[in-house]
């Protein structure tokens, strides 16, 4: 009785672990598709840019020299006109035609950055709060320092890897508050899976494509779903860790924020860096010895000196001093190993000493999520994991249809036609929003005002499309069929992928052989990329035809059969 009592209870807890399963899936499966895919093309996003931009299709550059190209390009720095316009609310009294007192210089770049990223945070005269700042910033080719348009959308790092984490909805952080508690629920929707699933082993090789309908679509997404488990774990919780002081920003800035501000201070003067400017002009020294002598430290200590970040704070005043960031491509820790000089002598203030054992931790968390490193194969075991989760993803929608919508069909309800319209939209359609940004980009004139914008809303318009068209095309589905927009959306993501790189050769004059040929892969590669997703579209889309027709004869033959 006992043992009869036992096993009902297990069989109780796998049920609701079901349920958990598939409900929650369901309704955030949704943001996580987007988190997944968007987060897979984010690994190449430095390399999608310079597809989108051929302005800087050239290699990777080092940080430059300060006194030859940075200083002269943070001098041409100010805030844009639409920075100046949303500040002008929070100040008393007019807005300064030209910022002068700069709390801030910082120069951003990585190992496969071609150009070279520039920031500059200046005090605004008659803040309402004196501590903020507007901000202006700029893009330079690091070789002379020359300006880049600042209209160019740099879709991989400016538009598909904020779409991430963030579904580009930026009031109140409100898409980084959707996808953290969409990774939240995936946690537990991992955990419930593995207590669904007791024979995991057995799911790593129980795969049956010739089983067809429901067990295909199970055991592959029972396979996705186990052989990248550690992957998928990985990546929702550090996720949650990188983004852990957002979702404590309401506690840390209106609560405690006093607290905040004094902590900000002690720290600075324990740490020998000036927390505010002290009102007293003062000069600064050459940069670039500083720079030098960061470097051989460095090398003293047995590390790489590739400089990834160069920051000068209070500039023009006594208090200013230079911090000088090493790439640390060298490793997986996103580690800075930063070295802080006084900026009028030059002369050194502290070397950051190692992390804690928590630091360290964390600095390792935050690099295997942010993949900064030089290793090209871990890179594309990323790209593997992404899809592998995409794939569990998608495959999770279709089981969800296929279970219920022959079911639906007999009662009358809409429900399956509902959800499987909506997947459409979320599996191809999404794919085919990606591929219209990029025609977009290679479609669009070179000098067209707010070029980017009108990119953005070719995304947006063929997202919608996709989802107009899904909902149009559904009708067989409350009918138990399959839904045709399938077939018919895989055919538009091969012509679409197809049309990306021959649109890329007849605008910029970089066709695949010569890209092959110059082993100029950031270009080559994602050119290659764009034809195997119309060659795997394509074939995609010839099976479901193949289907389609079958499942059109074998209705033909039992209504034949019926009537006999």
């Amino acid at each position: 009785m006992a043992a009869n009592g036992g096993t009902v209870v297990t069989q109780s807890f796998r049920q609701a672990m079901a349920w958990l399963h598939t409900w929650f899936g369901l309704v955030l499966g949704f943001v996580l598709m987007a988190a997944f895919f968007f987060g897979t093309l984010s690994v190449f996003d430095r390399e999608i840019d310079r597809w989108a931009i051929p302005s800087t299709r050239f290699e990777p550059q080092p940080m430059p020299s300060y006194e030859a190209i940075l200083r002269p390009a943070f001098e041409r720095m100010q805030p844009s006109r639409q920075a100046i316009d949303a500040m002008r609310p929070r100040v008393d009294g007019p807005m300064p035609e030209r910022f002068d007192t700069v709390a801030s210089w910082s120069a951003y770049t990585t190992h496969r950055d071609p150009v070279l990223q520039l920031f500059a945070g200046y005090q605004i005269p008659n803040a309402r709060n004196p501590d903020e700042l507007i901000w202006a910033d700029a893009t330079i080719d690091p070789r002379d320092g020359t300006p880049l348009p600042d209209d160019r959308l740099k879709v991989g790092s400016g538009f598909f890897y904020p779409m991430h984490y963030g579904l580009t909805l930026d009031w109140k952080h409100l898409g980084i508050w959707i996808v953290g508690f969409s990774a939240l629920v995936m946690l537990a929707a991992l955990v419930s899976g593995v207590v669904m699933h007791r024979k995991l082993f057995r799911e790593l090789f129980t795969f049956r494509p010739g089983k067809g309908g429901l067990r295909s679509v199970l055991d592959l997404h029972n396979l996705t779903g186990v052989v990248a488990l550690p992957f998928h774990f990985f990546f929702a919780f550090t996720g949650l860790v990188i983004f852990s002081a957002t979702y404590f920003f309401p506690v840390g800035h209106t609560q405690l924020h006093d607290l905040h501000d004094l902590h900000a201070e002690v720290e600075a003067r324990e740490l020998g860096l000036p927390h505010q400017r002290a009102g007293v002009p003062g000069g600064l020294a050459n940069v670039d010895a500083m720079v030098a002598e960061a470097q051989r430290r460095w090398e003293a200590r047995g590390m790489a000196g590739d400089v990834g970040f160069l920051v000068l704070m209070h500039v023009g005043d006594a208090n200013g001093y230079v911090s000088v960031y090493r790439a640390g491509t060298d490793r997986i820790a996103l580690v800075g190993q930063g070295i802080h000089f006084k900026a009028e002598t030059g002369e050194l203030i502290r070397e950051d000493p190692p992390s804690t054992v928590v630091g360290r931790v964390a600095e390792f968390l935050t690099g295997l999520h942010l993949q900064h490193f030089r290793h090209w194969l871990l890179r594309w075991l990323y790209v593997l994991g992404g899809l592998l989760g995409a794939v569990c993803i998608a495959t999770g929608f279709v089981f969800f249809v296929e279970k219920r919508k022959r079911q639906h069909a007999r009662e009358g309800s809409q429900g399956a036609r509902v959800v499987d319209a909506l997947a459409v939209t979320m599996v191809t359609g999404m794919v085919m929003a990606a591929l219209g940004i990029l025609v977009a980009n290679r479609l669009l004139p070179e000098d067209l005002p707010a070029r980017g914008d009108w990119e953005r809303y070719a995304f947006w318009g063929t997202w919608a499309l996709a989802l107009v068209h899904a909902g149009w095309r559904s009708a067989p589905v409350a009918r138990g069929l399959a839904n045709p927009a399938w077939r018919e959306q895989c055919w538009s993501i091969a012509a679409l992928a197809l049309a990306a790189p021959v649109l890329n050769w007849i605008t910029t004059g970089d066709h695949l052989l010569q890209t092959v040929a110059a082993r100029y892969w950031p270009v080559a590669g994602f050119d290659l990329a764009l034809l195997a997703t119309a060659a795997i579209a394509g074939a995609t889309a010839l099976h479901l035809g193949r289907r389609a027709t079958a499942s059109a004869a074998a209705t033909a033959r039992h209504r034949e059969a019926a009537h006999a």
